[in-house]
């Protein structure tokens, strides 16, 4: 198995690099309120509890990492005020460490249910499904030779009348372009570079799903002066702590790419995201 980007992953995912995610978060939070923003989420989830009736709501966390979504949409969404059920949430995620960050940040209505410690692709869903699953932010390393067996897990945990939910980097987007540009410049030739959101679209399509897209587009911004902070979002970005700022700013193609990002004003690294909205 070509997973040598997945095992990359899943190290930084771990009690030995928490000062890099914690880095990473202090930008990449902002994907998660853009992403609870982008829509009326509480309606949302108030239409899915109606499909699903009285009992509670069922949901998957594909990929849940440390459950900045969930929080997002407490904090920019609302979804608590309508007064929702308990939201059962099963957190998946090949790395025990995230599994355990994620559900002690779980906020109300969600609500810690089983948990799945392995690789989306490797998943058995239960037969009576979800009523809803989601993957925010989630799947860049899934390894290519794995990517429709992992759409296609997707779309089994879809129960009935359920609904899934991807929020991911488009290729024209900073997470997908820098990250190419990054093996380029480092001769990272045995890694695969990330997933797209276009490419995941196009997996759940042939898996037999119908794919809706909006596009969020929005900067992440640091200001001049928050040069470690950069420097960790950027290494936390490519999974890869051993290449400074300063390298990442000297070696083309990177070069360029970050040239642009610069402004007077601080960075601004253009995000270009894709809301997939699954159905079977």
């Amino acid at each position: 198995m070509t997973d040598k980007l997945l095992a990359r992953s899943s190290a930084h995912w771990s009690e030995a690099r928490r000062r890099g995610m914690e880095a990473f978060y202090t930008l990449a939070t902002d994907d998660y309120r853009y992403l609870a923003e982008a829509r009326d989420w509480a309606t949302w989830l108030a239409q899915a509890q109606a499909s699903a009736g009285e009992r509670s709501l069922r949901l998957l966390d594909v990929a849940c990492g440390s459950g900045k979504f969930p929080n997002a949409l407490v904090r920019h969404a609302d979804i608590a005020t309508p007064g929702l059920a308990p939201i059962l949430t099963d957190l998946l995620d090949p790395s025990a460490f995230s599994i355990a960050e994620a559900r002690a940040a779980l906020p109300l209505p969600f609500v810690p249910a089983d948990e799945h410690e392995v690789t989306l692709q490797d998943f058995a869903p239960q037969p009576e499904g979800y009523d809803i699953v989601w993957a925010t932010h989630a799947l860049y390393a899934v390894p290519q030779e794995d990517l429709q067996a992992a759409c296609a897990t997707f779309c089994a945990a879809i129960g009935n009348n359920g609904q899934g939910i991807i929020a991911h980097s488009a290729a024209a987007g900073h997470y997908v372009e820098f990250h190419r540009r990054f093996l380029a410049a480092f001769g990272k030739g045995d890694i695969e570079p990330y997933v797209s959101a276009e490419q995941l679209a196009a997996c759940l399509r042939a898996s037999g799903a119908r794919v809706t897209v909006t596009d969020i587009c929005y900067d992440t911004i640091a200001h001049p002066g928050a040069t470690g902070a950069v420097e960790g979002y950027l290494q936390r970005c490519v999974f890869d702590d051993s290449v400074s700022l300063s390298e990442l700013l000297s070696q083309s193609p990177t070069s360029e790419w970050l040239a642009d990002c610069q402004t007077t004003d601080g960075w601004r690294f253009p995000q270009v995201v894709h809301l997939l909205d699954v159905t079977l």
